[in-house]
Order: structure tokens, then C-alpha cells, then sequence
């Protein structure tokens, strides 16, 4: 668990990570969050939870699935009140592993959108990004306008994209397969890797840059690491956005693929109470307006957003889906990409 960081907001204060088990024990005036979230634009918005209510948050960062793990080894023995993780594929992974606690809230169920949060209420969506298609005008004259044109043999060897095990991968597989059905799913991702310009690698960002520099002509990626790319002001990143231009995906059917960044309480919190005041103030305008400005996603509240360039992307239609079915999908979808090939 070398990876794991332990920080106390507001404070800046370094604690030992073994010293996070004795908070259990300490006043309800604090709040032990396990995050996977490693976006230090969250400061200022941990720090403005503080100001609004004293209470204080110690904070553990690691990856999703080693803070899983860390839970689960934990037991009820955990210090931690809530759970941050970015794509509803892991934070089932979470839930799967019966780590949340059912949490009853008049004001997540009236602020966060049905198709953002757990139908059993184990956790909510607080800020969304929308996977899209993205492609070199000088390779491609024709680019695909849905997730399911990028099996075209049409495209053959000008597709990047992320490996098979990559959970925003998984997530979209999921979502294809809830559509599409799996038969169909399949065939799309047998169709894909028969269009590969090379073997999976990278994130996100590379694919961009790939597709930039012409090593492939399409790639889909987050909206937040294009949005990234657009504010830079290194020379390097201005060339990617030059050569490069994006697509909204399905826009003429279900719309595009979106997925969540998402927490909840956690069932052996020490403190409850101030876990669901966490939760509620993630869906607050302040909180809402932080993640869309800071970590350029898209808040689930409506008429928060004031980011200039995410705004310049547009207004997509968004598919309606439950987020929750990625999660309820997956174990079905790494074996469709088993079976497809796709590395």
C-alpha cells in the first residue's frame, strides 16, 4: 500500500498512515474519507466542506481498487465514513463487496438525476464525464458518429484505444451490451480489433496524441482530458488540439456514453451523520460547481456549469441509462473482450 496518501484537509497536515485507525475513536466533528480521486483541484473543495461545517476530513488516496482491498481487509474495524471513486464500474466493485451502507437522503434523491446513483440507494453520482470519438480530418473524411461505426471495416487499421482490462473501456462494453444486447456486442468488438491501427496502450491522453500525430485516425477518450488539452498553454498540446476534432456519439439514437465519478457511505462508518452531510454537500451548487470547474466534468446538477471550454463542446443528447447496469455488466463484458481478442 506504499501508493496510499494520507492527508488531513484544510490543515495540510501529513499523518502517518498507520495512525488513521485510531479515528475511529475521535469526535463526530471529523470524517475519514478513503478517495480514489487524485485531482488536486479537490483541495478547495474538501477545504470549503470544513468552512461550511467544522468538520474536518482526514484523508486516505490510493487507487480505486487497492482502497477496495483495504477495506475489505479492514472489516468492521474501518476508520472510513465514505468511499470517492471516479467510474460506477469500480464503485460496483465497492458494492459487490458489500461495503456501503443503504443511505436515505430527501436531498441526494432530489438532486442527483435517477440514472446517475444506485437504485438501492448505496451510492450517488456527483459529477459525470461523457466518453466520445475523436479523429484526425487529415486520415479520415468521414468520421464515425456512433460507438458501434468504429467496427466499420471502412476504419481498418486507423483505430487507438485503451486496453480491454481499462474500466472506462469495460463501463462502454457494458453500456453497448445493455443496448445492443450481447451477440451484437460481441460482433463490435470483434469488429474493433480487426480495425486496431496497433496493439492497446497508454491513456486517454495518448490516444489524443496519437491521433494528433497521426500514428491512428480515431480514438475515443473522456471529455475531461480533451478539455485539459484545450486550456494548456504548452505549445505541444495546442498542436494535439489542432490536429485533432471530436464526435458526440450517437446522437441521432440514444445519445452519448456517460459515466460518473461517485461515493458513498460506508456500512462500518464511525460517523455516519457527517458521512451523509459529505454526500449532500458533494451535490450542493458550491461542491457541484468545483468539480466542473476544477477536474472539468460535468456536474449532475443542472445550470451549475460555467466552464468555458467544457461549455464550447457543446450540449449532447446523454444515453439515460442507469450507470449502475456498467457495474452489473462487467464481469459479461471482460469476457466479450476475452473472446473478441482484444488485449
Amino acid at each position: 500500500m506504499t501508493s496510499l496518501r494520507l492527508r488531513r484537509s484544510l490543515f495540510g497536515a501529513v499523518l502517518a498512515a498507520t495512525g488513521l485507525a485510531g479515528l475511529s475513536a475521535q469526535a463526530a466533528e471529523e470524517l475519514n474519507l478513503y478517495s480514489s480521486r487524485h485531482y488536486q483541484t479537490d483541495e478547495a473543495l474538501y477545504e470549503n466542506f470544513t468552512k461550511q461545517t467544522g468538520i474536518r476530513i482526514n484523508r486516505i488516496e490510493g487507487k480505486g481498487d487497492a482502497l477496495i482491498e483495504r477495506l475489505k481487509s479492514e472489516g468492521a474495524n474501518s476508520p472510513a465514513d465514505v468511499f470517492l471513486t471516479v467510474d460506477a464500474g469500480r464503485i460496483w466493485r465497492a458494492e459487490e463487496a458489500g461495503l456501503f451502507a443503504v443511505t436515505k437522503s430527501e436531498t441526494l434523491d432530489k438532486r442527483i438525476p435517477a440514472n446517475l446513483r444506485d437504485p438501492d440507494g448505496q451510492w450517488f453520482g456527483f459529477s459525470t464525464r461523457a466518453r466520445v470519438i475523436f479523429y484526425n480530418p487529415k486520415l479520415v473524411a468521414e468520421p464515425p458518429q456512433r460507438y458501434e461505426d468504429l467496427a466499420d471495416p471502412k476504419y481498418k487499421d486507423l483505430v487507438c484505444i485503451r486496453s480491454s482490462s481499462n474500466i472506462y473501456n469495460l463501463s462502454l462494453l457494458g453500456s453497448l451490451i445493455e443496448n445492443d444486447g450481447e451477440a451484437a456486442a460481441e460482433k463490435w468488438a470483434k469488429g474493433v480489433v480487426a480495425n486496431f491501427a496497433r496493439d492497446p496502450k497508454g491513456g486517454d491522453t495518448d490516444q489524443i496524441r496519437a491521433v494528433a500525430a497521426g500514428e491512428c485516425g480515431i480514438s475515443i477518450g473522456n471529455t475531461y482530458y480533451f478539455v485539459r488539452l484545450l486550456k494548456s498553454e504548452k505549445e505541444k498540446d495546442k498542436a494535439v488540439v489542432a490536429n485533432v476534432k471530436m464526435v458526440w456519439p450517437n446522437q441521432a439514437d440514444r445519445g452519448v456514453h456517460v459515466n460518473v465519478s461517485a461515493g458513498g457511505v460506508l456500512k462500518n462508518a464511525p460517523n455516519k451523520a457527517a458521512a451523509v452531510k459529505f454526500l449532500e454537500y458533494l451535490s450542493s451548487d458550491a461542491a457541484q460547481g468545483y468539480l466542473a470547474n476544477g477536474n472539468n466534468e460535468y456536474p449532475v446538477v443542472t445550470g451549475i456549469l460555467e466552464n468555458p471550454q467544457l461549455q464550447s463542446l457543446g450540449q449532447p443528447k446523454i444515453d439515460t441509462v442507469n450507470v449502475s447496469v456498467y457495474g452489473d455488466n462487467q464481469p459479461l463484458a471482460q469476457k466479450v473482450f476475452d473472446r473478441a481478442g482484444w488485449k
